[in-house]
């Protein structure tokens, strides 16, 4: 197909998309490596800790919506850019936030302005790769954001004692305007889809939220994808400070090792799914065969929590490895509908994802809390609020796996199925 964009062009393409989605990672990751500082510094609980952490998902669930038909409409690189605005004005107002109710509000902010991150180059993917190569480029796109988690760990520890979270902040601003930068100088401007009124009835959020494939994935989205980010964004590290008895640069250590561990897995798939996909392993049957998985290994964690100790890292790195299947839907959600509907296809999966985030952080927080008001310790207050949140995936699969029987289950969507 002529727009396929090939080679160089197409490398540079990503890189300039990759570059901004790494500091929307280290944005969003960064939280959990600066917990211990910002519970000290604002006398923050475990539910403040939560709310502070999903702010940053509330924000970006918020403009999901709008920005799927924002996306169709005027395209990644417009969209992109006036969304990274934002984002600069979030991470000055972190920097220089004087409360509590300051940072949540900047973190809203950093939230909104990072939303379109990972869904204006995979909206840009849908037309200018080939399936194929969308399939690659979404696992590496992920990859990327692992990198830029992985970046959220040992070196902000590092950096701390000599520049300071606020100065941290300000450097981030200034690196996404740098990204900012990029896009507007190598991404290929947008010629928006106008189907004829007969061929199309007028875009709509009606057709993706009714489609029995998309139903199929939506409590996967909210409590297992969206787990998985609550998770490695915030939750692991003070389950290794407070269950496991770890030192704030312990625990960065083993955030380090997670992240990269995710990192990894994500390239992986990268490298994988072109062949496991010419094999008859199409993502639903990756995703029906693995995420069983990722059940097992909470479940040893949950047993043997005060056993683990140093070994803690490692089985949450297998824990959020494993759960990285339900990732493959994202690209997915895409190619299941039309190109006209590609923006807010993914727009409205995204949703449900860092609702879910928002939804589980704040959550696995207040249930912590409040296990605690009624006298239990902190390991089985953890214990208590991670076995709901593992009960509410199980339920997720369950639900997920009753659809099965709908066509676009037997095989890649768009292969005999698609609207």
């Amino acid at each position: 197909m002529s727009d396929y964009l090939r080679g160089r062009q197409a490398a540079v393409v990503f890189v300039a998309f990759a570059f901004a989605y790494f500091l929307s990672a280290a944005i969003r990751a960064v939280t959990a490596t600066l917990a211990p500082t910002l519970a000290r510094e604002f006398t923050l609980n475990a539910g403040d800790l939560g709310l502070l952490a999903g702010g940053y998902f509330l924000g970006f669930a918020l403009t999901q919506l709008p920005l799927g038909a924002w996306l169709d409409r005027f395209g990644p690189r417009r969209v992109a850019l006036g969304f990274l605005t934002v984002a600069v004005a979030g991470c000055l107002a972190f920097a220089t936030a004087s409360s509590f109710a300051w940072l949540l509000v900047a973190r809203v902010l950093c939230g909104v302005g990072l939303s379109a991150c990972l869904m204006a180059p995979l909206t840009g993917y849908r037309r200018w790769f080939d399936p194929a190569v969308q399939l690659r480029a979404n696992s590496w796109m992920l990859m990327t954001g692992s990198l830029g988690m992985v970046a959220a760990t040992l070196p902000v520890q590092w950096l701390l004692p000599l520049v300071g979270w606020r100065a941290l902040f300000l450097g981030l601003a200034v690196l996404v305007v740098l990204a900012m930068a990029g896009i507007a100088g190598r991404v290929p401007r947008w010629q928006a889809h106008a189907p004829a009124a007969s061929a199309h009835p007028p875009a709509s959020y009606r057709e993706v939220w009714a489609h029995p494939y998309f139903q199929r994935h939506l409590l996967m989205a909210v409590f297992l994808y969206g787990g998985m980010v609550s998770v490695q964004t915030l939750w692991v590290v003070p389950w290794m400070t407070r269950v496991s008895g770890f030192t704030p640069l312990q625990a960065a250590t083993g955030l380090f090792g997670i992240n990269l561990g995710m990192l990894l897995t994500f390239w992986s798939w990268g490298l994988a799914l072109p062949r496991l996909t010419r094999a008859g392993w199409t993502p639903d049957r990756i995703m029906c065969a693995a995420t069983p998985l990722s059940f097992v290994f909470l479940t040893l964690i949950l047993l043997a929590a005060d056993h683990l100790g140093a070994a803690t890292p490692l089985f949450w790195a297998l824990y959020c490895m494993s759960c990285t299947c339900v990732t493959l839907a994202q690209p997915v959600m895409a190619m299941v509908f039309p190109p006209h509907l590609a923006g807010r296809a993914m727009s409205a999966y995204n949703l449900l994802v860092f609702a879910g985030v928002f939804v589980v952080q704040w959550g696995i927080g207040l249930l912590i809390d409040a296990a605690r008001a009624r006298g239990a310790d902190d390991l089985l207050a953890f214990r208590v609020a991670f076995s709901v949140f593992g009960a509410l995936g199980v339920l997720s699969y369950a639900v997920y796996r009753r659809g099965a029987r709908h066509p676009l289950a037997r095989g890649l969507p768009g292969d005999n199925g698609s609207p």
